[in-house]
């Protein structure tokens, strides 16, 4: 993927709002558990960085999507993954169907706000027994005259303390198998009957507002829904694409500032007559992960070519998300052991960094799911050899 002086200046304009708005304050975000989401939403939103990809004419740029892997790579410079995430969110998880398939009149009134920074979106699919296994939700819509009415619950949403709105995937039919019964809605989380049970006390992401939310009986008009009844699921899965990619790209700068982080902490740490940073067995893992890191980072970016140039890229986003989500696993990990006992304080961003990225490679389809994807596109899926 060739960089332009376009994608280097979206990503000095990036940068410089993580190093002067962001970064100085996630510190007390984290220990807040909480993050002012929408203050973020529109500092993002008057630099033009929610609709990178979107068209003009909502308020986007019109961009192509390396850009938005700029944007998310840059992304992974902010020090908490809880900023980052809701910020992906609201950008590449629950937009794009809306941008694709909505209506005319969906679109000015959620996707043009949504741009612009006024309001904070969520998506939500995972359920508590429906997390990687999309097709076994069970939250339900059922028309009544001119409206849904919509019950059951989400679970793990990103921005469902403080957002407006929610892209919901719910089973529209009793008919038609699991991949057929499904549609994305937008609910307001204002509605009656939407409550927030409980945000989540997670490991990492501290200062995401990650919700539970429970549907009683809400009433939603059926011009709410995007695109076409019982397309849902078709629609969520084109949509994983773009979140995985992202995912992808965020991870791979998080883990460059781990491996950074760790060799200036190691030059400067004393043991046994000279510095951590001097034992062969410390230089050498660090310039191994950092070649693995490259390695990811190629792979990403072919990825992204194709995809921009219109091809079919499940097989490749998946890959690249298993990769990344591996090593995510590993790299922090072996960072913070070259960090001792101080890799262990809560003080030094390497043991955030360890909790954070560890979602890698379980968000936006677990390890184990891009593997059952990748194997169905090589055709060595159990039933389809042979």
């Amino acid at each position: 993927m060739l960089f332009t002086q376009e994608h280097n200046e979206l990503k000095r304009t990036v940068t410089r709002i993580i190093d002067e708005d962001l970064n100085p304050n996630v510190d007390e975000w984290e220990k807040a558990d909480i993050f002012p989401a929408h203050d973020v939403m529109k500092k993002m939103a008057d630099a033009g960085l929610l609709g990178i990809g979107k068209p003009t004419e909502y308020g986007g740029l019109d961009l192509d999507f390396s850009y938005e892997m700029v944007f998310a790579e840059a992304l992974g410079g902010i020090r908490a993954n809880g900023v980052s995430t809701s910020i992906g969110v609201q950008t590449t998880m629950c937009t794009p169907a809306l941008t694709n398939y909505g209506s005319e009149e969906l679109k000015q009134e959620y996707l043009v706000p949504t741009i612009s920074g006024d309001l904070v979106g969520c998506i939500g699919v995972s359920e508590e027994a429906a997390g990687s296994d999309v097709a076994n939700t069970r939250t339900h819509a059922k028309k009544d005259g001119g409206d849904y009415i919509i019950n059951g619950s989400k679970m793990w949403i990103t921005n469902g303390v403080q957002g407006d709105w929610i892209c919901l995937l719910c089973n529209t039919a009793e008919e038609g198998g699991p991949h057929r019964n499904k549609s994305l809605i937008i609910v307001p989380l204002k509605s009656e009957g939407v409550s927030v049970t409980r945000k989540l006390d997670k490991l990492g992401l501290r200062c995401s507002d990650t919700a539970q939310l429970f549907f009683d009986n809400v009433r939603v008009p059926v011009r709410n829904l995007i695109g076409e009844e019982n397309k849902g699921f078709t629609y969520q899965m084109r949509q994983f694409q773009e979140e995985r990619l992202f995912v992808a790209a965020r991870a791979l700068r998080g883990m460059e500032m781990a491996i950074e982080d760790t060799i200036e902490y190691t030059g400067q740490r004393k043991a046994f007559g000279g510095t951590i940073l001097d034992n062969q067995v410390v230089y050498h893992k660090l310039a191994e992960m950092q070649s693995e890191l490259e390695a990811a980072r190629a792979l990403l970016y072919r990825t992204t070519e194709q995809y921009v140039a219109g091809e079919d890229v499940t097989k490749l986003a998946s890959m690249t998300k298993f990769l990344m989500g591996n090593l995510a696993n590993k790299i922090p990990s072996a960072c913070l052991q070259y960090w001792g006992g101080q890799g262990f304080m809560s003080e030094n961003w390497i043991s955030r960094a360890y909790r954070d990225l560890r979602l890698t490679g379980i968000g936006g389809g677990a390890n184990e799911i891009m593997l059952e994807i990748v194997a169905k596109k090589m055709g060595i899926y159990p039933g389809m050899r042979n």
